[in-house]
């Protein structure tokens, strides 16, 4: 937990429970009642380690800079290479699990995180784990998280390549998954599909993407992209009938195109199934984790 705000709303809860046991002339005894039930409740959810996002600096920073992080997905104050650090210098190379766990920690105690979070992570590990996929497509790897946590469930033979729009962010995952020991289960692809055909073709001839042969694909990148990036797909025949596509922050921040395409194909060409979940590293805002399956091919 971070010691500072719970230190703080303990203090605000101590002084309005004085103040209402004192009296005070300034302020009236149901707004000290309303503060000392707030600060109680916010310094619960620092115990429990379930922090309320908007009271975070990491988070309100991330807010501040959602500019920056539209352009370079990286927030600008430093906080993904300063997470690589912090799993290289926690957790013991090779230890797959401990590096997982070091970037929860970094997230829950240090600063916010934008990859899908422990929470959400067990929805795609599930779906991994039914699928048995030998070849998964993750578009967007952030710092690499969601990566780890593929690659633990991965079966023998199974590979990940993971598709990521920054150079930086890319080199960054690129690190944790080799600390981690998995580099040989994940690549990191730096590029993005919507580039006219070129990260399509560096998948197909480096790769060895081809029709029918991919079984599961992540989306966790730019919202706008879910529906085309999708459709690229179907376009370029990697998909199988069964294939599953798993889609983070359909919610929040939103992908309402994404949600209403799989609605419209409901029953025809996708069968979906929702998961009402909370977004990552937090309990109060709630997000939806859309889990399809490809009918026909």
């Amino acid at each position: 937990m971070n010691r500072l705000p719970l230190a703080m709303f303990a203090t605000l809860a101590l002084l309005a429970a004085t103040l209402l046991f004192i009296g005070s002339p300034l302020l009236p005894a149901w707004l000290l009642w309303a503060l000392a039930v707030m600060a109680l409740v916010l310094a619960a959810h620092e115990l429990l380690g379930r922090p309320v996002p908007f009271l975070r600096w990491s988070f309100l920073r991330m807010a501040l800079g959602m500019r920056t992080l539209l352009k370079d997905w990286q927030v600008g104050d430093g906080r993904e290479e300063e997470a690589a650090r912090y799993v290289l210098a926690r957790a013991p190379r090779g230890d797959l699990d401990a590096a997982i766990g070091a970037i929860d920690e970094y997230a829950y105690r240090h600063k916010y995180l934008i990859n899908v979070g422990d929470r959400k992570a067990l929805i795609l590990e599930q779906a991994i784990d039914r699928v048995r996929p030998q070849r998964v497509l993750e578009l967007g790897a952030y710092v690499g998280y969601s990566a780890l946590r593929i690659a633990r469930i991965l079966p023998d033979g199974g590979h990940l390549y993971s598709v990521e729009f920054s150079p930086a962010n890319a080199e960054i995952a690129r690190r944790i998954v080799a600390h981690a020991g998995v580099a040989e289960r994940v690549t990191i692809v730096t590029g993005q599909l919507g580039d006219d055909g070129k990260t399509i073709a560096r998948l197909q001839a480096d790769h060895g993407f081809a029709a029918g042969n991919l079984d599961l694909v992540f989306i966790d990148h730019a919202k706008e992209a879910y529906v085309p990036d999708l459709e690229r797909i179907l376009a370029a025949g990697w998909l199988h009938e069964g294939s599953v596509v798993v889609a983070d922050n359909v919610g929040f921040p939103g992908a309402p195109e994404y949600r209403a395409y799989m609605e419209a194909a409901e029953g025809k060409r996708w069968q979906t199934r929702v998961h009402e979940t909370q977004v990552e590293y937090q309990s109060v805002i709630k997000d939806v984790v859309l889990e399809s399956t490809l009918l026909e091919g």
